[in-house]
């Protein structure tokens, strides 16, 4: 199985802000952690903080590179209709995943535009949520 996995704004600074909400663990340890623990899968991981470039992401899932993908658009879940579109594309399941409990957080962030579009969503499992994904869609 080739699994992409999208990671949006300032999670490239995972580990390193605001602590007390998203915790210590950084990228790089989710990544290796996923690693090892699905060898069998492949994985290939992206960070970017611009809309766009997560979209040209998104369009070269679309040629059959991928079976699958996992998508933390971070704060663009809440208004970014083009990425919901670019996953709307995709005739492979897409999984949401949310470090914190997006419901239990500021109302802004208690909607997600992009979810309607996704087979499923995780929130508030910390770097665990990737991996309740990736055993979804190991399974499905």
């Amino acid at each position: 199985m080739r699994i992409l996995i999208i990671n949006g704004p300032n999670l490239n600074l995972l580990g390193k802000r605001e602590t007390d909400v998203y915790g210590t663990t950084t990228l790089w340890d989710v990544e290796t952690r996923l690693k090892k623990k699905f060898p069998d899968v492949k994985f290939e991981f992206y960070q970017s903080n611009s809309e766009g470039t997560i979209i040209d992401m998104l369009h070269s899932a679309k040629d059959g590179a991928f079976d699958a993908v996992i998508i933390n658009p971070g704060a663009y879940a809440h208004y970014a209709y083009a990425i919901r579109d670019a996953i709307s594309a995709l005739e492979i399941p897409v999984v949401e995943v949310h470090l914190t409990n997006i419901h239990a957080r500021e109302e802004f962030r208690h909607k997600s535009v992009i979810a309607p579009v996704c087979s499923g969503v995780i929130v508030g499992f910390g770097g665990i949520g990737y991996e309740l994904a990736v055993q979804f869609l190991v399974e499905a």
